[in-house]
């Protein structure tokens, strides 16, 4: 019989959803289960500083977790070394401090006060002395792709046409388009987040278990059984199907 490996969507620092839904996995799989974050752990939710705090624990720990480099995960450390506060792939307009993106809720979380019209020298300057180096070490290390006989993971999504070992760390934690109309077969079911929706959705190619917990709806966590696919629930799981 396969192994049930299970997946949490995109955090954005929900803690107390993230606790949810790592005791719905522990129910149903035991605290030995393998669990695959997809990214995004901070931004824009209450207690950044709580939800990595938890993964970094867990992997001290020695529990069985992958967890995966969302887009939202390099701004932090882009920030604190070279005090980037704009990635390439958005807006460029869009500052990592404007309420959108939500890395003033990041900064707030770890007691600083940061928006779009306070210098980044200042700001930066109370951070380094805020964000304990090991929050910063996790965040550098996270893989970007994580690949079972039947499945691959994934922050946001792959470049069709490109093989896996081609792939580039923009279009693995930021594409949508290409990726999202792509209606073919990618080889492995690609389980992803990133694109936020009101619930998680299975395309057939690709399962998206990004149901919005960044714009404060319900995180999501789901379990496989090679390419099959349930979500969690309070009363058991609940079949996701193309």
């Amino acid at each position: 019989m396969t192994k049930p490996i299970y997946a949490i969507g995109d955090v954005h620092g929900q803690l107390e959803e993230l606790q949810r839904v790592l005791a719905l996995i522990e129910a149903d799989g035991g605290p030995d289960a393998q669990v695959v974050l997809v990214g995004d752990y901070v931004d824009r939710g209450p207690d950044s500083r709580g939800v990595l705090q938890l993964l970094i624990d867990a992997a001290a720990s020695g529990r069985n977790w992958v967890t995966l480099k969302g887009n939202h995960d390099r701004y932090l450390n882009r920030f604190l070394d070279d005090m980037i506060v704009y990635d390439p792939a958005t807006r460029p307009d869009l500052s990592w401090f404007n309420p959108r993106l939500g890395g003033d809720k990041t900064m707030a979380a770890y007691g600083v006060e940061a928006n779009e019209t306070i210098p980044p020298a200042v700001i930066r300057k109370a951070a380094l002395a805020a964000v304990p180096q090991a929050h910063r070490d996790f965040l550098s290390r996270l893989p970007l792709m994580h690949e079972t006989e039947d499945l691959l993971f994934v922050h946001a999504g792959i470049r069709p046409g490109i093989a896996l070992e081609k792939q580039v760390e923009d279009d693995l934690i930021w594409i949508r388009a290409p990726f999202l109309d792509h209606q073919g077969s990618h080889g492995p079911l690609v389980v992803h987040g990133h694109t936020a929706l009101e619930h998680p959705e299975h395309a057939g190619n690709r399962v998206n278990l990004d149901g919005g917990a960044g714009y404060f709806r319900p995180l999501h966590a789901a379990v496989f059984e090679g390419r099959a696919c349930w979500l969690l629930s309070e009363t058991g799981r609940i079949p996701l199907r193309p």
